[in-house]
């Protein structure tokens, strides 16, 4: 069994919706299971309802209603053949924009947004199922709020989500497709809550865990992962193979991929991860597992807006307790540091923060002298830097010769080694270090 996720952007318009449609008939063999989101842009939509019935401003969320309704009354008409079929979808959109109608004439609460929230998804399934049942594929619904649910802590509980999953999957054992929600759940009380935003994607990675998946696809209209940023490198190439950790670094560093977390519960359960191009439904995308690639470098990615802070300190010699007292200062203001490097008589770290710099500045200062450079960026070079792998950072180095670097980070992983650079010499340093690398 695989899992199988479109996202938004892969549900954008009735073409790319009958093409998920026609992938998810190629591998109906397999009874997959099938994640969606809403709609391209419903979701966001339903945020401005929610802000505006927040703002006691029921005109406005209606005009937005009336909006969303002609629109997705169009895409019905684009989207079924049959007369039967149209007038289900209809009813469907009926059904799911009276729900949300009726949170504009009563009192508006911080429960019914997230309830405004989940009706993208909820109206969504609804509508790939008939889309679907009229291709004459076997497929049933299986409710995301009857099985995916959070705990006190707000979050997921994989025992209960993997008894109430298989209870729903059991009672259909006919079908070849099981479609559900990403991204909405209940909470600990059973009140319609989500997963945030990259929730779809917590959601696939979460199912795929449950039920033991071969793979969990992850689908969207994004142009492949490339080994550097092609926007302003030549000659950058796709990116088919990353391990888990690998992928965490590129995500970290500003590189378009799912965030790690989202795949936290699919790296545990050993359970491959593709990201695929519903544009190109033919390219083997990219697959994140937990399979390392001895001795490949893969990918470099930037990180912009880059302040580097340096605490110098005749203290600092010999003293236990000082490294503490600094980091204290950033956890104070909540302040996450990207870079750490140390000397016997300083220690330099960069943030990209800086809502509280001011404060955080005053309070080093009490323990030494302190400078600031601002305008840095952060260059990462990713793969299998275990220190077997003789001589990358030598490559690594020598392709900055020419350019001024401000730290170097090699150590805290296997997988990563980070450049401190002046943000104007980005565009040289990456094409440097492609140049050198690939």
């Amino acid at each position: 069994m695989k899992v199988l996720k479109f996202g938004g952007s892969s549900l954008a318009s009735a073409a790319t919706i009958k093409e998920a449609a026609s992938l998810i008939q190629n591998q109906k063999e397999n009874k997959n299971i099938i994640v969606l989101s809403a709609f391209e842009g419903m979701t966001n939509a339903l945020v401005e309802i929610a802000e505006c019935l927040y703002k006691k401003n029921s005109a406005g969320a209606e005009e937005i209603i009336d909006c969303l309704d002609i629109k997705f009354s169009k895409l019905i008409s684009e989207l079924f053949t049959t007369g039967e079929y149209k007038c289900l979808a209809e009813e469907s959109l009926k059904k799911h924009f009276s729900i949300i109608r009726s949170f504009t004439k009563d009192l508006f609460t911080m429960f019914e947004e997230k309830a405004i929230l989940a009706q993208g998804e909820l109206f969504t399934s609804s509508i790939l199922v008939l889309l679907l049942k009229e291709q004459q594929v076997k497929v049933v619904l299986i409710p995301a709020l009857d099985f995916m649910r959070t705990d006190k802590n707000s979050e997921p509980d994989p025992f209960y989500i993997k008894e109430r999953l298989h209870k729903q999957l059991d009672k259909h054992p006919d079908v070849d497709v099981y479609i559900t929600q990403g991204y909405i759940c209940r909470n600990a009380f059973g009140e319609i809550d989500n997963l945030e935003r990259g929730g779809s994607d917590f959601s696939a990675s979460l199912i795929g865990a449950a039920v033991d998946a071969e793979e969990i696809q992850i689908w969207t209209d994004s142009a492949e992962m490339q080994n550097n940023d092609p926007h302003c490198v030549e000659h950058t190439f796709p990116i088919r193979h990353l391990h888990f950790e690998e992928a965490a670094e590129l995500a970290y560093f500003g590189a378009g991929i799912l965030h790690p977390s989202r795949i936290l519960p699919a790296d545990l359960n050993m359970i491959p991860v593709r990201l695929l191009n519903i544009l190109h439904p033919d390219s083997p995308g990219t697959l994140i597992s937990n399979r390392p690639e001895k001795g490949k470098i893969k990918a470099v990615a930037a990180k912009d807006g880059i302040t580097a802070i340096k605490i110098k300190s005749g203290r600092m010699l010999l003293a236990y307790g000082f490294l503490r007292k600094v980091f204290e200062i950033f956890e104070n203001y909540r302040t996450a540091i990207d870079m750490v490097v140390t000397s016997e008589v300083g220690v330099s770290v960069t943030i990209d923060q800086t809502t509280h710099l001011t404060e955080i500045l005053n309070d080093l200062k009490k323990y030494g002298t302190v400078s600031v450079d601002q305008n840095m960026t952060i260059i990462c070079v990713v793969g299998d830097l275990d220190w077997d792998n003789l001589g990358f950072e030598s490559k690594a180095v020598q392709a900055l010769k020419d350019l001024r670097v401000r730290m170097i980070s090699y150590g805290g992983s296997n997988n990563n080694i980070s450049f401190l650079i002046q943000t104007e010499d980005r565009q040289r340093a990456l094409q440097a270090l492609s140049n050198n690398l690939f």
